[in-house]
């Protein structure tokens, strides 16, 4: 899938953040609001739930969808630049609590359809949110996190340091004792460390975000409950039930949403609609201009292919 120059040539709308309290947690939101939108695109982050990283991805999305939807990212509760829970810990259930209840304060009464697009566990996430919301009538899991990997040797150290609350403590005050060093200090060592591939909008959530204790103390924690919840067997019935509802694109060398589970699901849950990004971007694709063009590209054409069936 190419993505044409003519996608840049006008000024693109901008995604704006805006906080907002839901079920009484300061929430970030990035948003894109359309004037007459015909459906509603609800983006669910991985882990870390940092909406910012995600801003190029979204508003390629918007204008590849012609303003026909309002684009909105919920981040994850406490993975936020400000401490605005004050240190506390939050599951994966409280985070998938938390987007239902968001649908339901925001935008339940919106005489809307709401296609829920999510990457990695933001997959397993809006599957869970699938469940119970009638308003949604399509998923797009991207690089899904369904299943434990047990052949994925960084699962299993990122388990073995979440496992415990005093390695999980350290490396997080370690982090955070980064992210006191100056602005420009902080953006030099990022790009030098993680590759001149890095976009700068990449390079911004990571600075104001990830190197915050709260933040990647509950990164961790969240990592944990992830790991005990997806060592059990995906709910294939349920998959199979909404298997018209329900779209995967996988990456070719991805631990996290490896092949075999592709081919996993090919077997159990026929019906899905399945794909294989072969471009050579990463699970992290939103880090990257070209990543989240191609993928906002290619989530935009299977709305559209839905929307036309």
């Amino acid at each position: 899938m190419s993505c044409p120059n003519s996608l840049l040539s006008n000024p693109r709308k901008i995604a704006t953040l805006r906080l907002s309290k839901v079920s009484g947690h300061t929430t970030e939101l990035l948003e894109i609001q359309s004037d007459k939108p015909t459906f509603h695109v609800l983006f669910i982050p991985g882990n870390p739930g940092v909406v910012s990283f995600y801003k190029d991805f979204l508003e390629s999305l918007y204008e590849l969808l012609g303003a026909s939807a309002s684009v909105t990212a919920i981040g994850h509760i406490s993975h936020t630049e400000k401490n605005w829970e004050h240190g506390k810990l939050f599951s994966l259930q409280d985070q998938i609590d938390h987007k239902v209840d968001f649908i339901k304060q925001e935008l339940q009464n919106i005489e809307l359809p709401i296609v829920l697009v999510g990457h990695s566990i933001g997959s397993y996430i809006s599957l869970e949110m699938l469940r119970s919301l009638e308003k949604v009538t399509y998923l797009i899991g991207l690089y899904p996190f369904l299943m434990l990997n047990p052949l994925s040797k960084q699962q299993s150290n990122i388990e073995n340091v979440a496992e415990s609350s005093i390695l999980s403590a350290l490396l997080s005050f370690s982090v955070a004792t980064l992210g006191l060093l100056p602005q420009c200090t902080l953006r030099f060592m990022l790009s030098k460390s993680l590759g001149s591939s890095w976009s700068d909008t990449a390079i911004d959530a990571a600075c104001s975000h990830l190197l915050q204790y709260h933040t990647f103390r509950n990164m961790l924690y969240m990592a944990l409950m992830e790991f005990r919840k997806l060592s059990e067997m995906p709910d294939w019935a349920f998959m199979r039930e909404n298997h018209e509802k329900i779209a995967f694109l996988f990456g070719v060398d991805d631990h996290w949403g490896p092949l075999q589970m592709f081919e996993e699901i090919s077997k159990q849950a026929p019906g899905i609609s399945l794909s294989i990004e072969r471009e050579g971007h990463t699970h992290g694709f939103c880090c990257t201009e070209a990543g989240s063009e191609w993928v906002a590209h290619h989530v935009a054409s299977l709305i559209k292919k839905k929307i036309s069936s």
